[in-house]
């Protein structure tokens, strides 16, 4: 989800102003160049997006067709509602003030800004249809208009539309590989920092817990008859997914079986601990001594899509489990590249025979989608996940923007303004995951009824508009009517 491969490039910087507004910052460094979203004089984007278009916006707002017209338009009705004289009251100590004018006052203006944030989806919407159709004018007039709607720090649509113009703009700078590979170094929060923001994401959204409990869930059925049990995990990550499988093979009764750990790291999650998978290995092992558990665990630093069968060590005797967890979209397909390591790689974890093969995937469609419905995938994707962020993560929460920003915005970015071998979020409806499983000779392996109920309870603890749906063998969570996540298991 926010995991994907760090390139080396060019940098610049972008954030927030004291309003939340974004800005963009040339930034001066003596080792790295930084610069603005804004295309340089060179760029065949230049003349668009310094031109100043003369002609009428007939994609604007329905109420307005910029900020200084939407207050006018507030100000007009204020004068109808409550007379000329009432916009300027001046209160104090001996002045009163009607307190149901000042209500009627409040929701209008919740009216007003409701059909604001209508517009702003709908102007998000004109823009890249206009990108689409390469009407540059259009495209950079639209994108003056929404600097002034977006919002870092506003409501969801807001958030996720300063994102999306990022995206934009790159895109119409003919700029989007550069951009999204300088937003994976620039500005680079420490480790630390990068960690904690991953740890609140996984805390405040059930979507991480959601895939790890049904993959967990899976391979403790497949494997509760077994004595010896090696689980190959293609990105491991910070190892978090292993903690309660490792507990609930302790208390299985007859005792746990011997457990051999597979972890295949990546480059994001190997910042974000500061260092190598050994910190992973020597962290799980202290768990498992502290349960009783056989424990050995075998570190694969090598990129997933590379990864060989002498890479991974398959034992004789051993009961074979694989977890593909939020990591098979990064992996390029036929429409990428002829060596097609997507489905590479499902043909030789079959040639290994498993005994399961546990896949959790985002459930969105942006892996061959064309420019247009591929931008509107991702902004009716991840407006469901920015909502469902505000339920749990107060909006003045002081590492939200961070959390968003450096775990979120970059794969809207790479969705929206990159091509190619550039775009590594390349999500799949299960679907046609499907497709690729049977293809690659797998059947599918049902999941346990008492995953899905220790499931229901953890959602209770997060909303109520959390959903959680069992359709031909796989489990969704989604956020109201959107699917999310799915989570599913092979064999």
């Amino acid at each position: 989800m926010y995991k994907q491969p760090r390139q080396e490039i060019e940098a610049y910087s972008f954030e927030p102003n004291p309003s939340g507004k974004l800005r963009y910052l040339p930034v001066n460094n003596s080792r790295k160049r930084f610069c603005t979203l804004e295309p340089s004089p060179d760029s065949p984007a230049y003349n668009a997006l310094s031109s100043t278009a003369t002609y009428e916006d007939t994609c604007g707002s329905c109420v307005t067709d910029d900020l200084n017209d939407f207050k006018h338009k507030i100000k007009e009705i204020e004068t109808v509602m409550m007379g000329p004289d009432s916009l300027d009251l001046v209160v104090d100590g001996t002045d009163s003030f009607d307190s149901t004018a000042c209500q009627e006052i409040n929701s209008w203006r919740s009216t007003l800004e409701a059909i604001s944030r209508r517009d702003l989806r709908a102007d998000l919407v004109s823009c890249a249809k206009a990108m689409s159709e390469n009407d540059l004018m259009m495209a950079n007039s639209m994108m003056e208009k929404l600097r002034q709607m977006v919002s870092v720090s506003g409501e969801p649509i807001q958030r996720l539309g300063a994102y999306l113009l990022e995206g934009l703009v790159a895109l119409l700078a003919s700029s989007g590989s550069s951009i999204y590979k300088s937003l994976n170094r620039c500005p680079e929060p420490a480790s630390t920092e990068l960690l904690s923001y991953m740890h609140i994401l996984y805390e405040v959204c059930p979507y991480f817990k959601f895939g790890y409990m049904s993959a967990n869930g899976a391979i403790a059925e497949a494997m509760k008859e077994e004595n010896r049990v090696h689980i190959i995990d293609f990105q491991i990550g910070q190892g978090s997914q292993w903690v309660t499988l490792i507990q609930a093979f302790a208390a299985r009764p007859g005792g746990p079986p011997r457990i051999r750990i597979t972890g295949i790291d990546d480059t994001t999650s190997a910042y974000a601990r500061g260092g190598g998978l050994s910190i992973v290995g020597n962290r799980l092992a202290k768990l498992a001594k502290q349960f009783n558990v056989p424990f050995e665990f075998n570190p694969v630093s090598v990129s997933a899509s590379e990864v060989k069968p002498k890479n991974l060590g398959v034992r004789p005797g051993e009961a074979l489990a694989v977890n593909f967890a939020f990591v098979l979209h990064h992996m390029p397909d036929e429409s990428v590249s002829t060596e097609n390591h997507r489905d590479r790689l499902l043909r030789m974890v079959k040639s290994l025979s498993p005994k399961v093969v546990t896949l959790v995937e985002q459930e969105s469609n942006t892996n061959t989608a064309a420019f247009f419905p591929r931008f509107m995938e991702t902004m009716n994707y991840y407006a469901a996940m920015f909502e469902s962020i505000d339920v749990t993560l107060p909006r003045d929460h002081k590492q939200r923007i961070n959390v968003e920003q450096h775990c979120l915005a970059r794969d809207v970015v790479n969705i929206i303004a990159c091509e190619g071998a550039d775009r590594v979020e390349r999500h799949e409806l299960l679907g046609k995951w499907k497709s690729r499983f049977e293809m690659a000779g797998f059947t599918s392996y049902p999941l346990s009824p008492l995953v899905n109920s220790t499931i229901k309870s953890l959602l209770r603890t997060y909303s109520n508009k959390y959903r959680l749906e069992e359709r031909d063998g796989a489990l969704y969570l989604g956020w109201m009517h959107r699917d999310l996540v799915a989570s599913c298991a092979w064999k």
